[in-house]
């Protein structure tokens, strides 16, 4: 892996981002990108983002950089310089050329979504790996998986990683002899250019509420649609979840770039809207369901070994329209229907509805819920399968962003909880009790019982003791996740799920 000085440059006057060039010489050769000064070694073509403070191009240069990408000329720090108008953009311009285009040797399904996106990429992952007998790749919110073995596994440290890191990963999935790669897509991935230039074969678009908006996000709700809507500009086939907000304007926008034959919009049975496929739930119960599949539209008659049951081992009512987005994305790809009802039937996603059954403490069901959206519909579905439950909810909110899902948990929590015990989330800077407290504020029904524990481990003791037989307790927002982010650190926690049977197994010794 190399990149040529002059290779980079028209690389950039291709795409109008190179304002100037200083002291630039043709003969330099790259063999190594980086942006963290740390990881600089000679030949590196080091890239000035993000928080970037000067300091960070003296190390870069100390440490034998070659030359650096920015937005601005730093005259001060002897070293040739490519300065552009966009950084970002340029990194993902040079980023794909370095690792020589392995977007083009993958086939991929990418999903945005407020709300279900690692559900749908992991339903997806399994039924592509069932069908190319695992040369299928995912990155998701929780972990990465570049290849077949245990070591081409790990967590993730964004949902749509660093445009430098998520060429690297595509060209190991692909030196690992990976065909297929399933990927989410978040809206500050477009936002921060991480995703610039990638196209995709198939784009899934799941839903759309209120979600990241904060001064370190999005602005205002129009940004969020509007960098939501980018994966559908840039894929060839489309699918769009007809009961989505906003659905006529995703429609037009997914038209207009790749046509309507390749839209498929879809939605539950009883929706009076025009589609190409349907979907019901035959049978909804707390431990799996069974989705029926039928086509519409001429052109999903036309897919084969689609329509039929499905048993579908994820729990949630609203996780069968999640299986139906996977379902068709991949028999887009590939048709194996035995591949995708084995899948189906048998995909474990990491801390999403993870259950834990106790003997006289209740059941525990922990959940990465942490919107609006995603904890109202796991909190209906829970009222609906146990009528008489007693129903506690732990959670807090992330500190430094989404400022606006403060207010929505506290609103859900308003309508569908019964006893909250308010935590710590990830506050990263901020104070966790101040978080709580705009949670809280949206609480004003009488009858709910709110407490503060900010100790997770704490919090969710308390909980588990004070149920008994019969009743529920939601463990929301973290999930799996095995740190806090606390004051610029990563704190290690052993996640919700590790938590919880550790104290389950305790309490009934």
């Amino acid at each position: 892996m190399s990149l040529t000085v002059s290779q980079a440059m028209m690389l950039l006057k291709e795409h109008q981002l190179l304002v100037q060039s200083y002291d630039i010489s043709e003969d330099m050769q790259f063999q190594k990108l980086a942006y963290d000064s740390r990881k600089v070694e000679a030949k590196t073509l080091f890239f000035c983002k993000g928080a970037f403070v000067l300091d960070y191009l003296e190390m870069a240069k100390k440490q034998g950089a070659s030359a650096y990408v920015a937005q601005t000329y730093y005259p001060d720090v002897a070293l040739p310089a490519l300065i552009v108008s966009d950084v970002q953009k340029a990194l993902a311009v040079l980023s794909a050329a370095f690792y020589d285009y392995p977007q083009n040797k993958l086939a991929i399904i990418a999903i945005t979504g407020t709300k279900g996106k690692t559900t749908t990429g992991y339903l997806a992952y399994n039924i592509l790996k069932e069908a190319t007998k695992s040369k299928t790749a995912l990155f998701s919110t929780i972990d990465r998986i570049v290849g077949p073995e245990k070591k081409d596994c790990f967590k993730s440290d964004l949902t749509t990683p660093e445009s430098l890191d998520l060429f690297h990963d595509m060209y190991q999935a692909v030196a690992n002899g990976m065909t297929h790669l399933v990927m989410e897509v978040s809206s500050q991935a477009y936002k921060k250019n991480r995703v610039y230039g990638l196209k995709y074969d198939v784009g899934i678009f799941l839903n759309i509420s209120s979600d990241h908006i904060g001064a370190n996000e999005h602005p205002d709700f129009a940004d969020y649609l509007y960098c939501k809507e980018q994966l559908l500009r840039n894929a060839r086939k489309c699918i769009i979840n007809a009961q989505s907000a906003y659905f006529d304007e995703l429609y037009d926008v997914a038209k207009s770039s790749c046509g309507a034959d390749n839209v498929y919009s879809f939605a539950r049975k009883g929706v009076q809207q025009k589609v190409d496929v349907l979907f019901s739930g035959a049978l909804e119960n707390l431990s799996h369901s069974q989705l029926e599949v039928q086509s519409i539209s001429s052109k999903a008659k036309s897919l084969t070994q689609l329509d039929g049951s499905y048993d579908l081992s994820v729990p949630g009512d609203y996780n069968e329209s999640n299986a139906l987005a996977a379902l068709l994305a991949t028999n887009l790809l590939i048709a194996d229907n035995n591949a995708a009802k084995k899948a189906l039937a048998n995909t474990h996603i990491p801390g999403r509805m993870e259950i834990i059954a106790s003997q006289s403490h209740g059941t525990v069901y922990v959940d990465y819920a942490h919107n609006y959206a995603s904890l109202k519909a796991l909190l209906v579905f829970l009222k609906q399968q146990n009528p008489n439950a007693l129903i506690t909810v732990v959670l807090s909110s992330a500190g430094n962003k989404g400022l606006s899902r403060r207010a929505d948990l506290g609103k859900a929590l308003n309508e569908e909880a019964m006893k909250v015990i308010l935590t710590t989330d990830d506050p990263g800077f901020e104070d966790p009790h101040d978080i709580n407290q705009e949670i809280r504020a949206q609480i004003i029904t009488e009858n709910i019982e709110i407490s503060e524990i900010l100790d997770r481990c704490l919090a969710i003791k308390q909980a588990i003791q004070t149920s008994k037989a019969g009743d529920v307790i939601v463990l929301a927002g973290k999930g799996e996740d095995p740190y806090q982010k606390i004051k610029g650190e990563d704190v290690f926690y052993a996640g919700d799920v590790k938590v919880a049977k550790d104290i389950i197994e305790e309490l009934e010794k």
